[in-house]
């Protein structure tokens, strides 16, 4: 359940595991200075271990490249310093308890975390904290010195037009579609089934006779349920409005709550923890199940209005506002649009896989039959149609096909620019030391080693 534009960072993706790699141990030596912030030895070789273990690659000596990325963080930071740069505490928090909840599913416990970082995870926590606020401040440095960028379709093609031949990128196969879709009747006594059984695991908690984590362990059909259904720390803007508005109104936190109906289907609740303006909780999900009468009823259906559409009853556009159950595209007449770019062009590889499959043999202009598929937000059956308004074969980039790809390219091209400009200005005008054994190397950014009477 997700009951939940590219961060133009660069280098300091890296700079996640520095902070958390970083032990209580005294470094012993430092390797380079820059204005009066060290960067210690024990610092690189920790991270370039941590990164190691996350196998996350490194482009270059790593003792080389690392030192360099600190170094950067630095400087950023600095600048936030002058500038005033303030982010909000509360979204420093919520990014970071997602990300712990996320890496205690992964490693399997709150424990095993603690053991990997050798750390309890009230200072974890901490340290990520101080890592994320750094980050965010970096981004809002970064952004003030690109946010005048200004793109006009001359300094598009100038751009195009100066780009070496191998430098033009290759597009792959791209449609663009339109969807209409049905949820299939459920019955009311599967849907009573569900409530019954949500009720029982309720009364077992609330005589004390069974533990809710243990529940959602064993009968969730949440992804949650893996760690007890425990959600993480969440606003209320974060929780599906029918889900906030009863967790946020719980106290006791050994009580389960009523049921609670939402678009994924029916849960119980138990508050862990109130943290100001945010909620940790738990829950367990039961979704009723369609029957296959069910979707046969519902195929049939949506068939049925796919023959009105081709004997010119009615066109797709006309329909989907009255048909489609489809929340995000029945107002905009069906037409899907990729959340990685905001476009309406997808390849292949982005569209759910029941789509891409019909999608593949169809030529523009057709309506597939209907057909079943997962809703990718709700993880439930549900049955569509599509209709294939255009599709671009592969080719190499150019102006008239891919204008939006090619200004994107044309703005990145231009924000790493400014920013490598200021970067090395920065350089040029802060006291920078760098000690014997770690100046051998080929920088990214020019002006690092100083020479004499600089």
């Amino acid at each position: 359940m997700n009951i939940k534009r590219k961060a133009f960072l660069g280098a300091f993706a890296a700079m996640s595991l520095a902070a958390l790699a970083q032990n209580n141990n005294i470094a012993e030596e430092v390797a380079w200075m820059i204005g009066d912030q060290p960067i210690w030895k024990s610092e690189i070789e920790e991270l370039y271990q941590q990164m190691q273990y996350e196998r996350m690659p490194i482009d270059g000596d790593p003792f080389c490249v690392l030192p360099e990325q600190m170094a950067l963080e630095k400087l950023f930071l600095h600048q936030a310093e002058l500038d005033t740069v303030e982010v909000s505490e509360g979204m420093v928090a919520q990014q970071v308890d997602a990300r712990i909840n996320a890496m205690i599913a992964g490693v399997g416990s709150r424990e095993k975390l603690e053991s990997f970082y050798r750390k309890p995870l009230p200072a974890i926590r901490e340290t990520m904290m101080e890592m994320t606020r750094n980050q965010a401040r970096i981004q809002q440095v970064q952004s003030g010195l690109t946010k005048d960028i200004k793109t006009t379709p001359s300094d598009v093609r100038k751009y195009f037009a100066s780009l070496p031949e191998d430098s033009i990128p290759f597009v792959p196969l791209q449609v663009e579609a339109q969807i209409m879709t049905l949820n299939p009747i459920i019955p009311r006594q599967e849907i009573e089934d569900v409530k019954a059984r949500l009720r029982d695991y309720a009364d077992r908690v609330n005589r004390g006779e069974a533990n809710f984590s243990t529940l959602a362990v064993m009968y969730s059909e949440d992804g949650s349920s893996v760690y007890g259904g425990e959600l993480g720390f969440s606003g209320r803007g974060q929780l599906v409005p029918e889900y906030a508005a009863v967790a946020f109104n719980l106290n006791d936190p050994k009580k389960a709550s009523k049921i609670v109906e939402t678009e994924y289907g029916f849960h119980i609740i138990q508050l862990i923890e109130k943290r100001g303006d945010r909620i940790n909780t738990r829950h367990i999900l039961l979704r009723p199940k369609v029957s296959d009468k069910d979707l046969t009823d519902a195929l049939n259906r949506l068939d049925s209005i796919r023959a009105d559409i081709v004997e010119g009853k009615f066109s797709f556009e006309e329909a989907t506002p009255y048909i489609s159950q489809d929340k995000d595209t029945r107002n905009s007449r069906g037409v899907m649009v990729n959340e990685n770019n905001g476009t309406t062009r997808f390849e292949m590889s982005e569209l759910p896989q029941e789509v891409a499959k019909v999608v593949n043999t169809m030529e523009p202009g057709e309506i597939s039959k209907a057909f079943i598929m997962k809703d990718p937000k709700r993880n439930r059956d549900i049955v569509a149609i599509v209709k294939l308004t255009n599709r671009i074969d592969a080719h190499k980039a150019n102006l008239s096909d891919d204008y939006q790809q090619i200004k994107g390219m044309y703005e990145d091209n231009a924000r790493e620019k400014i920013i490598r400009d200021w970067t090395e200005k920065k350089i040029r005008e802060t006291y920078i030391r760098i000690e014997d054994g770690w100046r051998n190397c080929d920088f990214k950014h020019k002006g690092w080693i100083k020479n004499v009477g600089d």
